[in-house]
């Protein structure tokens, strides 16, 4: 194994992210990691995390999660704002990046069940997307749409360029 069998899932928030991810892993037989949840777990609810600790606090705990993460084989679902890290930018080089995106269409009812502290509607969802869209492109080996196709059908066409790239020499 190295490095390269390491597939990151990117993306803003909402898009799908641990969906895609949990059902990749199972595809591809290799372990599953959220790095939110991972925080979670340790540390509590993230919108807790930012109102008592702040956004500067949230994004150490989160990066650390990232790190330690990126070191094993996997999938890894990052959170949405995980990839604002310079370090996580270049540990990603590593991996095999797949961007998840969504139209903010798609994602209206997604947004609303409050786990998310820096999106509280679908506004603040387009401006957060419209920040992050270039660096999110920029990181990105393969992108996949989540808006409205069914998400086996997403995960097949990731898992068939995750193995197709390993056929072609590029692991």
């Amino acid at each position: 194994m190295t490095s390269r069998d390491t597939i990151a899932l990117i993306g803003p928030p909402a898009a799908g992210k641990s969906r895609v991810g949990k059902k990749l892993a199972k595809r591809l037989r290799l372990p599953f990691v959220d790095t939110d949840a991972v925080v979670v777990a340790a540390h509590g609810p993230i919108p807790e995390i930012f109102s008592a600790h702040g956004e500067p606090y949230f994004r150490e705990l989160e990066r650390a999660a990232v790190a330690q993460a990126l070191r094993e084989p996997g999938v890894i679902s990052l959170g949405g704002g995980a990839v604002l890290d310079p370090e996580t930018q270049a540990d990603l080089a590593e991996a095999r990046v797949v961007l998840l995106t969504v139209r903010p269409e798609a994602i209206a009812q997604r947004i609303t069940n409050g786990k998310r502290p820096l999106v509280t509607d679908l506004e603040s969802w387009k401006r957060l997307v419209a920040s992050r869209s270039d660096l999110y492109r920029s990181l990105a080996d393969y992108t996949a749409d989540t808006s409205s196709r069914p998400i086996d059908t997403i995960v097949a066409e990731i898992a068939a360029w995750v193995t197709g790239a390993e056929k072609e020499g590029h692991a």
